[in-house]
């Protein structure tokens, strides 16, 4: 297919939720660690910070150890999570979306250019790629931990753009999540959202939605 049927010269896809099945595996993975610890923390409270910065990750963790009666600082908390992540880790490769590694290299062959900007932090990105089959696959990674905000604020979005040389409208990004959504309709491009109805969120302020990642050939 000729690329000028493609209509962006970029695709800026998200990784949690876009990329890698891990949304659902985090929320399942703190339900049981707090719910272990005799502490359990609300489905709703849990769905509330799907797709939260990393930062904001951190914060809830010492926030929700605190709805449990215990005062921990985020360092502190983080470490608790840490150690019960080191014993029930999460196996990427099995997460992998259907079609992932298939779209990102059709898109290429199209002559659209392909980057990620993921709230998570470096290493974790740069691992999930690695045994996902995708390392060097994006021109371009961007990692939240590079900013002061990351998603809901466009920021990362904003520094993907300039370093591609691309205007917004030359460029959509891929999403699931409200922050993530937020983000890329912030920084004035076309939000595409995987579709996403397990936690109870809306992505009405996305531009498309979509079943699955191939199905962003076809816009």
């Amino acid at each position: 297919m000729a690329q000028d049927r493609f209509p962006y010269q970029a695709v800026i896809f998200d990784m949690d939720g876009v990329i890698v099945d891990t949304e659902r595996f985090y929320f399942d993975q703190l339900d049981e660690m707090y719910t272990a610890a005799g502490m359990p923390v609300s489905h709703e409270e849990l769905s509330r910070a799907v797709g939260a910065s990393y930062k904001d990750f951190q914060k809830n963790l010492a926030r929700w150890f605190a709805m449990g009666g215990v005062e921990l600082s985020i360092e502190e908390a983080e470490a608790r999570y840490d150690e019960w992540a080191k014993d029930h880790p999460a196996d990427y490769a099995s997460l992998l979306n259907p079609g992932v590694v298939e779209t990102v290299a059709a898109l290429k062959d199209r002559g659209v250019r392909v980057a990620l900007a993921s709230s998570s932090p470096m290493d974790n990105i740069l691992h999930v790629l690695d045994v996902c089959g995708l390392s060097g696959a994006f021109e371009l990674v961007t990692s939240g931990e590079q900013f002061h905000e990351s998603k809901p604020n466009p920021e990362i979005y904003l520094h993907t753009l300039e370093a591609l040389g691309l205007p917004a409208s030359a460029c959509c990004c891929i999403e699931d999540s409200v922050p993530g959504i937020t983000a890329g309709k912030a920084a004035g491009l076309t939000v595409v959202a995987k579709r996403e109805e397990r936690f109870g969120f809306s992505q009405d302020a996305a531009d498309v939605i979509i079943d699955s990642i191939p199905d962003i050939l076809g816009l």
